[in-house]
C-alpha cells in the first residue's frame, strides 16, 4: 500500500489511503481556452518547457522503503527518478521495465525468476547498475539481516541470498515456496538504491558490501544499515547531488521546503529521452488545489474528490477533469500498543458508535452515487471475488453497518471507561478527514467517549510512526496484487518503527498471519477468495481496523499538457511524467 511504498506493498496515501475503489461516474470535459489556465505554469518552448504538478504533502526522504519514510510523499515524486524491472501501467497492472531490464520465469518447482539489468543501465554519477544494488534492495527488505527497516518483506522473505558478484548485471532468486505474485515481488520502481552511496558512508568496498550481505554479517553492515534507514531523509533542503544518484529519465535538481520539489532531465539515462526539460511537483493542500490549477500555478492537479470541487472544476475552461477508480480506501487503524485500545471491548464500543454509512452518504456519494460502506480490507469492491470474499465474512461485518449508541454506552460503563477520551490521528489539513473525525465526534460523544481532533500536519512522520494517537484515520493506496496487502495484517515480531512495516497499530492473530502465508502462496485466485474471507472474518471478530470507504480518483489538467494518465494505483500521478508534453 502507497501509506504508500512502491512495491506490491501498500502505501499511506497522503491524500487519502489505499485500496481499490468502487467505479464512480467518470467524467471528461474540455472547453473553450482561457487566459489563466496553463500559461504561468509553463516556459516557451523546446527543450526549456516546464510542467508542473500538484501534490498535497511535501517530500520527506529519498528512501521511501523504510518503515518511518513509506508513504506517498516521497514515492510518487520519485517514480521517474529511481526505476527498477516493472512499474504499475495506466491500467494499475504490473509492467515490465525494459529499459531498465528484463526478468523471467524459468521453473515452476521449484519456483525461480531471473532478473537481468540492462547492460547500459548506468546511475547519473555514472556508476553501473549491477549487483550491489540488487544486494541492497534483498538485504533491506528481506528481513534476514538485522537493523534494516522496511515497509514489509513480503516476497523478499521467501528467497535466499542474492547469487551474483561484483559487475554482475544477472541474478536468480529461488522462492522457498510458491508465491502467486512473483511478477509484482521484487526490485519494482523505487526498491532498488544506489548501493555505491550506501557503501561509502558504511565504510565498505564494493567486494566488503557484497561479501557481507552474503554472511548477512549485521555487524560490518552497522553504519551501511544506519544510513539507509536514515541518512537519506531531507532536513529542509535538498541532500548534495553525490547522495541522490538517479536511474530514471529524471533526477532531482532542487527542493524549496514548503514549496516545490525541481526534476531535471537525466543526461545520463540510457532509455527515452523525457519529453520535457523541466518537472515541478508544488506542495499545495487539497482543498486549494483547483483553485492553483484555475490561476495557472500548476498544470496538472489532484485535489480530494468532492462535489463541490467537482463543480470548481467543470466550470473552468480549458482544463480536462477526469474522475474513476482507484486502489485506494480510507480506514480507522486502533493503536493496539499503547491506548486503551489494546482492550478489544472497547474497541467493539468505538466501533458501534462510528456513523460509517453516515459518513458515506454525506461524504462519498455526493461524487458516486453507488458509493457503499467498504466491508473488506484485502480486496477492492470492483475486484471480481469481492462479493464472495464479503458473502465469506458471515456478516461480522455488518454488524457495524448501523449506529447503535446504547450498545457502545453499555460496552463503555462494563469497562469502566466512561468519558473516556480519544484522540483521532490524521495528516492536516484534509477536509474530508477533518468531516469524518467530526462525525464521528457528534456520534461517539453521545455513548460516553470524548473525541478528540488530533490531526497533524506531520501526522505520517511523527504520530503514525510513533503510535501517538489511539485512532488513526488515515488511507491506503495500492494494486490488486494480494500480497500487497497481507503485510500490513501480519503480526510484527516486535512493535517499533524497524519491525512493524505496515502494522501501525501492531496488530496480532496467529490464525490470521497463517491464514495470509496461504493466501500469498496459493498462484490460482479462486482458491484464494476464501482464504482471504476467513482472514477477514477473524479481523472484523477482533476488530483489527475499521474500513470506511473507497476514495474516487479525480485528476484535472489545462489545455495544452497531453499524455496525463490517471493511475489507479500507488504511483499516482507522475507514473509518466517523462511522457508529458505542454504545447
Amino acid at each position: 500500500m502507497f501509506h504508500a511504498r512502491t512495491s506490491g506493498k501498500f502505501l499511506v496515501a497522503v491524500a487519502g489511503g489505499a485500496l481499490l475503489l468502487s467505479a464512480c461516474a467518470g467524467t471528461d470535459s474540455a472547453s473553450k481556452p482561457t487566459t489563466s489556465g496553463s500559461a504561468a505554469a509553463s516556459s516557451s518552448s523546446g527543450a526549456g518547457k516546464t510542467i508542473t504538478f500538484a501534490f498535497d504533502q511535501e517530500f520527506s526522504s529519498y528512501n521511501g522503503n523504510t518503515g518511518a519514510e513509506n508513504s506517498s510523499r516521497n514515492n510518487l515524486p520519485l517514480q521517474r527518478v529511481l526505476t527498477g524491472f516493472w512499474y504499475y501501467g495506466g491500467d494499475g497492472t504490473v509492467t515490465p521495465d525494459k529499459d531498465f531490464g528484463t526478468f523471467e520465469k524459468i521453473s515452476d518447482d521449484p519456483l525461480k525468476v531471473k532478473y537481468t539489468i540492462n547492460p547500459a543501465a548506468v546511475w547519473s554519477d555514472g556508476t553501473p547498475i549491477d549487483c550491489d544494488d540488487l544486494m541492497l534492495a534483498w538485504a533491506a527488505n528481506s528481513g534476514k539481516i538485522k537493523g534494516f527497516s522496511t515497509a514489509g518483506t513480503t516476497g523478499y522473505e521467501l528467497t535466499d541470498v542474492p547469487n551474483c558478484e561484483k559487475g554482475g548485471k544477472e541474478i536468480t532468486h529461488t522462492y522457498s515456496e510458491p508465491f502467486g505474485d512473483w511478477a509484482g515481488a521484487l526490485y519494482s520502481v523505487g526498491q532498488i538504491m544506489p548501493a555505491q552511496v550506501v557503501e561509502k558512508k558504511g565504510g565498505l568496498s564494493e567486494d566488503e558490501f557484497i561479501e557481507a550481505v552474503k554472511k548477512k554479517d549485521a555487524k560490518k553492515l552497522a553504519d551501511a544499515i544506519k544510513f539507509y534507514n536514515d541518512g537519506w531523509v531531507m532536513k529542509g533542503q535538498l541532500l548534495s547531488e553525490d547522495l541522490i544518484p538517479s536511474s530514471g529519465p529524471y533526477k532531482l535538481s532542487k527542493f524549496d521546503a514548503g514549496q516545490s520539489l525541481t526534476f531535471v532531465a537525466n543526461d545520463k539515462y540510457w532509455g527515452p529521452k523525457p519529453q520535457v526539460q523541466t518537472v515541478v511537483e508544488r506542495f499545495i493542500a487539497l482543498d486549494q488545489q483547483a483553485q492553483a490549477l484555475q490561476n495557472g500555478e500548476v498544470n496538472i492537479a489532484v485535489p480530494q474528490p468532492g462535489p463541490d470541487v467537482l463543480n470548481q472544476l467543470n466550470a473552468l475552461e480549458g482544463v480536462t477533469v477526469k474522475t474513476g477508480p482507484q486502489y485506494f480506501y480510507d480506514h480507522l487503524d486502533f493503536n493496539m500498543d499503547s491506548s486503551p485500545f489494546k482492550d478489544r471491548t472497547l474497541r467493539e464500543a468505538f466501533a458501534k458508535c462510528v456513523p460509517r454509512q453516515l459518513i458515506v452518504d454525506n461524504l462519498i456519494k455526493p461524487l458516486n452515487p453507488n458509493a457503499a460502506i467498504l466491508q473488506t480490507r484485502l480486496v477492492a469492491s470492483v475486484q471480481p471475488n469481492y462479493a464472495d470474499v464479503v458473502n465469506g465474512i458471515g456478516g461480522e461485518d455488518k454488524k457495524y453497518d448501523q449506529v447503535d449508541i446504547e450498545g457502545a454506552k453499555a460496552l463503555l460503563k462494563k469497562a469502566g471507561k466512561e468519558g473516556l477520551e480519544v484522540k483521532i490521528g490524521y495528516q492536516s489539513p484534509n477536509p474530508r478527514r477533518t468531516s469524518v473525525a467530526q462525525l464521528i465526534s457528534d456520534s461517539c460523544n453521545k455513548a460516553g467517549f470524548k473525541i478528540k481532533d488530533n490531526g497533524d500536519e506531520n501526522f505520517f512522520g511523527n504520530g503514525l510512526t510513533n503510535n501517538t494517537y489511539d485512532v488513526a484515520l488515515f488511507g491506503w493506496i495500492g494494486s490488486d496484487l494480494i500480497s500487497g496487502s497481507t503485510s500490513t495484517y501480519t503480526s510484527p515480531s516486535k512493535c517499533d518503527s524497524e519491525h512493524k512495516g505496515n502494522n501501525n497499530g501492531c496488530y496480532s492473530n496467529k490464525k490470521v498471519d497463517e491464514l495470509l502465508k496461504k493466501v500469498n502462496a496459493t498462484t490460482d485466485k479462486a482458491a484464494q477468495t476464501p482464504l482471504v474471507a476467513e482472514a477477514e472474518k477473524i479481523m472484523w471478530q477482533d476488530l483489527a481496523t475499521i474500513p470506511l470507504y473507497e476514495n474516487p480518483n479525480l485528476t484535472a489538467w489545462s489545455e495544452g499538457v497531453n499524455n496525463v494518465v490517471p493511475n489507479p494505483t500507488q504511483a499516482g500521478i507522475s507514473w509518466n511524467m517523462d511522457k508529458w508534453t505542454i504545447e
